[in-house]
């Protein structure tokens, strides 16, 4: 899986935000807020942070949805649910849901249905799941696939070979605070992003990273940058084109309640599975 991201919660936060922004596309659901600057006064006068804020209209009332994201070893249990079932009473929020990586507890799961709190199950594919399911997208009609163009790194020094033909996969971004991040991470989230976007129009977007130095680990290189810019396009391939197209399975998103469950590929194509 050469372009999947290593997860953490900040990147588990991203995707389960480009998921329900994908998904409410059709239903004009829309992301209101996401992240740490997501916050929501109560009537208690407490601001509450709101890890992804979904919001729509029936044409008459207004409803937000509040998504708690859960990136532990261990399962939920009911005392989140009541920690978020209270944030939900304290802003007015219509409704709170919870995605967690490990699933639930009993308890969580009869506490969480009492509330009206939706229990929502996202990781990574495992052996178990590819029992009655391929272990891939088999695509042979038209798809939408994301094309990067170009990568330009923006840099505080002249680098020695400004044309040098590089490998991504051996390239790290080392940050202000000494972590290292792949290349791949930026170029998978970009490709995320252009799924967005409309079809055959060219797009360009940069990331800050102030304080940063680009790693080439095949060279040793070590070049202090100011950011990355990426230029992509999200292309449409035709069925007379006969294209075979093979996208490995990367995570599985299953709704509890709800009992529907989702494949999200490594490039980020979400597809309702049907088998389950």
């Amino acid at each position: 899986m050469a372009n999947k991201v290593n997860l953490d919660w900040k990147k588990y936060e991203s995707i389960t935000k480009y998921i329900y922004e994908t998904l409410g596309n059709e239903s004009g659901v829309a992301i209101e807020g996401y992240g740490n600057n997501c916050k929501v006064e109560g009537k208690s006068g407490d601001n509450h942070q709101i890890d992804v804020l979904t919001k729509h209209s029936d044409g008459i009332h207004n409803y937000r949805t509040a998504i708690e994201c859960k990136y532990w070893k261990k399962k939920i249990n009911k005392d989140i649910v009541m920690k978020v079932s209270a944030i939900i009473e304290d802003t007015g929020i219509n409704k709170g849901v919870i995605v967690s990586k490990n699933g639930f507890t009993p308890d969580g799961i009869t506490f969480a249905k009492y509330k009206n709190i939706g229990l929502v199950e996202l990781r990574e594919a495992e052996e178990k799941d590819w029992e009655g399911r391929g272990r891939i997208f088999d695509t042979k009609s038209w798809t939408l696939r994301p094309e990067i163009l170009g990568i330009k790194i923006d840099s505080l020094d002249r680098m020695e070979n400004e044309f040098e033909v590089i490998k991504v996969d051996t390239i790290k971004i080392k940050l202000m605070n000494g972590n290292k991040v792949p290349l791949v991470d930026y170029l998978t989230i970009f490709k995320m992003d252009l799924h967005k976007e409309k079809v055959f129009q060219i797009i360009t977007k940069g990331y800050q990273l102030t304080g940063a130095s680009l790693i080439n680990e095949q060279t040793n290189s070590i070049t202090k940058i100011k950011g990355i810019i990426f230029t992509g396009v999200l292309t449409k391939l035709d069925a007379n084109l006969k294209f075979h197209l093979v996208d490995q399975i990367w995570l599985i998103m299953k709704s509890i309640f709800d009992k529907r469950t989702f494949t999200i590929s490594e490039n980020g194509i979400i597809k309702e599975d049907k088998s389950k």
